[in-house]
């Protein structure tokens, strides 16, 4: 099938890109997966398009899928959710690869985490440095020895991937503080199921609704010994979060308890809610809330937003934090540089999933190949999320990289640096051109374990930068998303 069928849609496509392109190979062919949908999506003219677009945003916007986004000097602005009406596919054989290899680097760093906080073996073999661990903002001590329900840390996991121009997956970062966009997902697929239902008859495609159950029996499954029926909540800072939206839905979707720090209590050594019938006993918190907020009796004791006495609580094994505290500790951009030693340190395993090639400024060797080849290099603070911090050397004026490098002269424990990636480009609508342009994309996925229990969604949050030739994704940077289809066999 050839591109030029669809000119009426893809006028403004550039197909010429150095970039890989998952709608069209390199002789300027539509994919064959893409083919039906291709061809579905030819038979409307691009006022029809626009219209759907418009309505998916009022939808958007009549749910509540939003997001806040904090500039400095002002307050929370909150936006919707871009959203794009034409959704990215994976194949099954290609999905397989990826959920093996985004399970294999949970399991892994669960591992990782168990061994920082009780016998640091591989710390002491020299694999990973003391100093790393020791330094970082996200380690805990007050997390030595303790062992949470079923061995589990990192209890949701979410791995952020981009195709690079070679047509393989690299993992960029491993997200398990509070990795959040699973909401997204689920909207995205009802918002392209409301506005183009026909194009599902035409693919077999992986359901994502069903992560808040899986979710559930993840939280069910680390209950406190004990306990048979175990009473589970979800822990939020509040609306003004900028992922209070998900906080509520994922609530929702489980049909438990969304509460705030001032809705639970500490007494006798047990957790409860506050219900207009009196206190009820809390046995899991899924907390959205970052660790140094947690408890003020322990952490920060200006915090308004955790638990007097709920760290305690947590000590003795009445109630279980997910993720728990001090998982921070492997969410360390430096950290991410030791993945494959950990995995083969852990497992005995070669990673599934390719690294890229990290520097991290605070070796010697790494720092001076960084300060000389910052205009070819991406440059990360180790523990920032959102896109914030980040600077990409060959968008950089002269003036700018010398500020970058005194920065990181100065702090070079808080900086990685990685080559300039090139993420694989996707057809997306754009308003202000109102035509399908080429955009960059990546994709984070979502991995649960439990005690005896894993799941990984067949599916994923595909983040779209939609400015034209902007690399970063987030939403806080601008960016979009899709809907992505997972394919049966």
């Amino acid at each position: 099938m050839n591109a030029g069928t669809f000119k009426h849609l893809f006028s403004e496509y550039d197909q010429k890109s150095e970039f890989f392109d998952e709608i069209f190979d390199k002789d300027h062919k539509v994919r064959p997966m893409y083919d039906k949908i291709f061809e579905l999506y030819s038979g409307h003219p691009i006022e029809d398009f626009m219209n759907l677009h418009n309505k998916s945003k009022s939808s958007f916007f009549d749910q509540g899928v939003t997001f806040q986004v904090y500039n400095e000097g002002s307050g929370g602005q909150e936006k919707i959710f871009p959203f794009d009406l034409f959704p990215r596919i994976i194949d099954a054989m290609e999905w397989q690869t990826i959920e093996q290899g985004v399970l294999q680097r949970s399991k892994a760093l669960n591992l990782f985490i168990r061994d920082v906080y009780h016998e640091k073996h591989i710390l002491k073999s020299g694999i990973v440095p003391f100093e790393l661990i020791n330094s970082s903002s996200n380690y805990l001590g007050q997390m030595m020895r303790l062992d949470p329900p079923g061995g589990i840390y990192n209890h949701i996991s979410g791995t952020d991937l981009i195709k690079h121009s070679d047509g393989q997956y690299y993992v960029l970062e491993d997200n398990i503080r509070c990795p959040s966009g699973v909401s997204y997902v689920v909207g995205n697929r009802n918002a392209l199921k409301r506005a183009l239902f026909g194009v599902f008859n035409h693919y077999q495609i992986h359901t994502v609704t069903n992560y808040g159950e899986n979710l559930l029996e993840i939280l069910e499954s680390v209950k406190p010994k004990g306990v048979d029926i175990p009473n589970c909540v979800i822990l939020t800072p509040g609306v003004c979060n900028s992922a209070y939206y998900e906080h509520a839905f994922l609530a929702k979707t489980m049909g438990i308890q969304l509460v705030e720090g001032r809705d639970l209590i500490v007494e006798n050594d047990f957790v409860y809610v506050k219900t207009i019938r009196g206190l009820r006993k809390v046995d899991v918190i899924y907390r959205r809330v970052d660790d140094t907020f947690l408890d003020p009796l322990v952490f920060r004791p200006d915090s308004a937003l955790g638990v007097s006495g709920l760290f305690e609580v947590y000590k003795k094994g009445n109630v279980t934090l997910v993720n728990a505290p001090g998982t921070g500790v492997a969410d360390d951009k430096a950290i991410y540089t030791y993945m494959p030693e950990i995995i083969q340190f852990y497992l005995g395993e070669k990673p599934i999933l390719n690294n890229v090639h990290t520097y991290h400024c605070s070796r010697a060797d790494d720092l001076k190949y960084v300060l000389e080849h910052i205009s070819e290099l991406v440059i990360k603070p180790v523990d920032e999320a959102g896109g914030y911090g980040i600077s990409i050397g060959n968008k950089l004026t002269k003036a700018e990289i010398e500020a970058v490098k005194k920065v990181v002269q100065e702090h070079p424990r808080k900086y990685i640096a990685q080559p300039i990636m090139s993420l694989s480009v996707h057809a997306t609508y754009i308003e202000e051109t109102k035509s399908f342009e080429q955009r960059h994309v990546d994709l984070r996925t979502f991995t649960l374990l439990g005690d005896k229990k894993e799941f990984v969604l067949k599916g994923g949050l595909t983040r779209v930068a939609l400015k034209k030739g902007n690399l970063i994704v987030n939403s806080s940077q601008g960016g979009g998303s899709k809907d992505t289809w997972v394919l049966k066999k």
